[in-house]
């Protein structure tokens, strides 16, 4: 009822304010008396096929949100009691700042994508700790750390670290976020040396501290192949503990039903997120499975929008998904849907498999009676 309420108001202010108004709804709800309780009877039924363990945590399903969504954390109860099996929050920098020029995110809604043309919207690390610090539940919350857009590339490592060292108490893991395309300043590292001055003071502080929380890479979809290849060694060789796989791309790639508005808006930075990144992201992952030859956990992220693409996304060697425009778009019903899908998915899997052991363990004494006989 609430959500019929307030789409009409959504599609009045554009894309900006209707993903504002749905992280307010989503609090509200939460805020709510009977709130948590309406989120898990409308979006989150019961799925025994979903529950998995990653990094020695208790996921209660593969389907987490992207960061871009909850930007400071604020929505982490309403997000898990809705069905998602974890938040990652951010991105989170240091300091606040805003998300102008307005608008700065636009619907694509041929094309089920959105671009967004904002630096990162963030009210700062202090902000996102005191939203930490109230939130209940037993959800796997992850931190997203990026920079500050007024940061020269050759000091953000002080900015990743000021970040994590004061997140650490309060986060499951991080995600260094290596993808920051969404204005025409793109700060994009992908070289090695760029890296590691990112993720070696990180690996320090971690070690002086009593418990440990992963450490991810989240990558950009238009890295060559040689680029993925640096991020994957990095990953085999240091004590980064897994990838992202991936954020937004500054291409334009994919969009077959939105020319209108890419007319208007003309020749303008931003990140293309949503559909149109399925086939890319599949690529990315796949390669990025074979190379670390499925040793480590890979997040699956771009353009996940059915239950067909959530499966896909695990059978090309992801361990977890996430998604953030279809939420987005379809509200607890996206997120219900594919969550519902894929149980089902898993069900039909794990019956085939029973099926299959069933014939091997059968057909050996089939052939010794066709022996006798």
């Amino acid at each position: 009822m609430i959500e019929s309420l307030l789409k009409p108001l959504a599609r009045f202010g554009g894309a900006d304010f209707a993903m504002r108004l749905s992280v307010w709804r989503m609090r509200l709800l939460a805020a709510m008396p009977a709130g948590k309780y309406i989120l898990r009877k409308l979006y989150a039924p019961a799925a025994d096929k979903l529950e998995r363990e990653v990094f020695g945590m208790r996921f209660s399903s593969p389907v987490g949100i992207a960061a871009g969504y909850d930007r400071d954390g604020a929505a982490i109860d309403a997000l898990d009691a809705a069905g998602f099996g974890f938040v990652e929050v951010g991105s989170v920098t240091p300091r606040p700042q805003g998300g102008s020029p307005h608008p700065y995110l636009f619907r694509l809604a041929g094309d089920r994508a959105l671009l967004n043309r904002a630096v990162i919207e963030c009210a700062g690390v202090e902000r996102v700790i005191g939203n930490l610090k109230r939130r209940g539940g037993s959800a796997v919350v992850g931190c997203n750390l990026a920079k500050n857009a007024a940061t020269p590339a050759d000091e953000a490592p002080a900015d990743y670290l000021r970040s994590f060292r004061s997140l650490y108490q309060y986060a499951d893991y991080f995600t260094v976020n290596l993808c920051d395309n969404t204005t025409s300043d793109i700060y994009v590292p992908s070289d090695r040396e760029s890296i590691m001055a990112i993720v070696e003071p990180l690996f320090e502080f971690r070690r002086g501290q009593n418990r440990y929380c992963p450490i991810l890479l989240k990558i950009s979809p238009d890295l060559t192949d040689e680029q993925i290849d640096i991020a994957v060694d990095i990953m085999l060789e240091t004590p980064v503990d897994g990838i992202v796989a991936c954020g937004g791309t500054s291409g334009r790639y994919g969009l077959e039903n939105s020319s209108a508005v890419m007319h208007s808006l003309g020749r303008t930075a931003g990140a293309l997120c949503g559909r149109p990144l399925r086939e890319r992201s599949l690529q990315i992952v796949r390669r990025i499975y074979e190379r670390s030859h499925g040793a480590y956990p890979i997040i699956g992220c771009g353009g996940i929008s059915t239950p067909d693409d959530a499966l896909a996304m695990l059978e090309a060697g992801a361990t977890l998904v996430q998604i953030c425009t279809e939420f987005i778009y379809g509200g607890g019903k996206s997120l219900r849907d594919i969550r519902m899908g894929l149980n089902e998915r898993f069900r039909k899997i794990e019956m085939r498999k029973a099926r299959e052991a069933g014939r091997e363990r059968t057909s050996p004494e089939r052939d010794l009676n066709e022996t006798e006989r």
